[in-house]
């Protein structure tokens, strides 16, 4: 069961006045010094052993069962710690840190109830450590006492007066007891009597979440007035512009804001891919030269940010520039020799424009660089496999068994691919060797199983092994089209073809209608039953869809 545990920054150092430079040096002296030393500097485990020697010489030694539950707790033994630090209220319960360490050991999920009566008795014992309040206002809103947590936030507000975090705090609880016209006043009076920015936009958005613009655009206005850099009230203003199609003012705003050195670059991303996912292609192209300009202002504002830069590769691509994608993708490995993902990405674009040999030599680039990382042969292998380049594959795919060294996925992969290899350049029999190979690796690897049974029907040859695997892979895969129609068309070759219809229509509607291959064999299907309208109707589909390849 996943522990929802209150981990306290505690103060352990509660003895340490008294170990100064003359009290280390007689450490050894003191067994319990000696102890705590270890616990600080990081050496848990003599610590530990320090501690439970103590506790096992004199039990009654409350602050060694303290400590001892410490470590019990830094090396994550919580049912342990929990046993230490009830030890250690059950000698001394006046103990702040003793009762404190006790609750960050429980187990809410267990006992909620429990965990809540010790903080209300922590509490009251010792009413000036008022931090622990938000804790329990926590707890009693996942017990869903709502009251009681608004109890506990008007002590903390008549304490402390309001803040940005208290009314938020009593905003969200009274959200969540579908007070929503309240929670919002709560905002509002507050911002009626203090200036916060932060407090604003989030007016801001729930006027622009109820479709009152002039609201919302007062709320960012008022927001930009008192800090005019405020990254929310710029974005929420942005986006009130765009959602009442004020496109103008929009793009304005914006270019405004990617262009800003000293706005987060981090903030400009996420708002980028937020915009470029949440709107449709009529938006993207009615307006590309204002985003093509505003990717190109953000990335010149931070020219060395990897998101970004990845943010403007995947808007290019998208767009269908992939020089773009290229270029912003390349720039990124550039400026982070070492980074993985930047490597993947750039030739990731690279496949995505064919360009076999940039792509080759690119994943050589980052095989040098990260051995250990086995996909960019595999991107190199589909690299040359375009390029017919089989012998090359098969030199990777023998270099990839070598360093697989027991990993199942790797030597898999290398394998089947090479079989599929083996059967391009015409040499089945070498071929069948490596599915043989990857079977026994896997008897249940459907791409092997798939392409085995496949290979062996086009040779009309073991028609009944190759059902036998065919069918496992619909067993594995039920709504493959391309394993459908491998059963199927060799249940059609061994003489089942009414059966073998059946699995056909499976395939149509998972996808079938988009392969030549399967509607070839569909229509072959359909005519050896005589069903020549239905064959009609699908050949003309077959047409279209060889239109489209055109």
């Amino acid at each position: 069961m996943k522990k929802a545990i209150y981990i306290v920054v505690l103060a352990t150092l509660m003895l340490m006045p008294a170990i100064g430079a003359r009290g280390q040096s007689k450490a050894t002296e003191n067994p319990f010094l000696e102890a705590v030393n270890y616990y600080v500097s990081g050496n848990i485990d003599a610590a530990q052993q320090g501690f439970q020697a103590l506790v096992n010489k004199d039990p009654s030694n409350d602050a060694a069962w303290y400590y001892l539950g410490l470590c019990r707790l830094a090396r994550k033994e919580v049912k342990d710690a929990g046993v230490c630090f009830n030890k250690a209220v059950g000698l001394d319960s006046t103990n702040f840190w003793y009762r404190d360490a006790q609750l960050s050991a429980t187990d809410t999920s267990e006992d909620l109830e429990l965990t809540i009566a010790r903080y209300e008795r922590l509490l009251r014992d010792f009413p000036k450590n008022t931090d622990r309040q938000y804790v329990l206002l926590n707890l009693y809103m996942a017990a869903n006492k709502p009251d009681k947590a608004l109890s506990v936030l008007d002590e903390i507000e008549g304490r402390d007066g309001k803040s940005d975090a208290s009314v938020l705090t009593r905003s969200s609880i009274l959200r969540k007891t579908d007070k929503v016209e309240e929670s919002y006043q709560v905002l509002r009076d507050y911002v009626a009597e203090y200036s916060s920015p932060y407090v604003l936009s989030v007016l801001g958005e729930y006027e622009m979440g109820m479709y009152n613009d002039k609201e919302a655009l007062d709320y960012f206005n008022e927001a930009l007035s008192l800090d005019e850099g405020y990254f929310p009230a710029r974005l929420g203003r942005a986006e009130t512009y765009r959602l009442t199609r004020k496109y103008d003012s929009y793009f304005a705003e914006l270019k405004d804001i990617v262009s800003d050195p000293d706005a987060s670059a981090e903030n400009t991303s996420d708002y980028l891919e937020q915009v470029l996912r949440g709107t449709d292609q009529r938006f993207l192209g009615a307006f590309k030269p204002q985003i093509d300009t505003v990717m190109a202002m953000a990335v010149a504002s931070h020219p060395k940010d990897s998101t970004l830069l990845h943010t403007a590769s995947a808007y290019s691509a998208y767009a269908g520039e992939m020089d773009k994608a290229v270029e912003y993708a390349k720039t990124c490995w550039d400026l982070y020799p070492g980074s993985r993902p930047a490597a993947y990405t750039y030739i990731q674009f690279l496949t995505m424009g064919e360009d076999w040999d940039a792509v080759t030599e690119a994943c050589q680039d980052a095989i040098v660089r990260f051995p250990e990382e086995s996909v960019f042969m595999e991107l190199d292998n589909y690299a040359k496999y375009n390029k017919k380049d089989y012998k090359g594959v098969l030199e990777n795919c023998k270099l990839m068994l070598e360093k697989a060294a027991g990993d199942s996925a790797k030597t898999l992969s290398a394998l089947s691919t090479m079989g599929d290899v083996y059967h391009m350049m015409g040499d089945n029999k070498s071929a069948y060797k490596s599915y043989e190979k990857a079977l026994k690796v896997n008897p249940d690897y459907a791409p092997a199983l798939n392409n085995y049974a496949w290979y062996l029907c086009l040779e009309g040859k073991q028609l009944k092994k190759a059902l036998k695997m065919s069918r496992k892979t619909i067993e594995l895969e039920p709504k493959n089209a391309t394993y459908l129609d491998t059963y199927g068309w060799i249940l059609h070759l061994t003489g089942n073809t009414l059966e073998a219809k059946l699995f056909f229509k499976q395939a149509m509607l998972y996808g079938g209608k988009e392969s030549a291959t399967i509607m070839a064999h569909y229509i072959v299907v359909l005519e050896a039953l005589g069903e020549n309208e239905l064959a009609e109707v699908y050949r003309s589909q077959l047409k279209s869809l060889a239109k489209e390849d055109e």
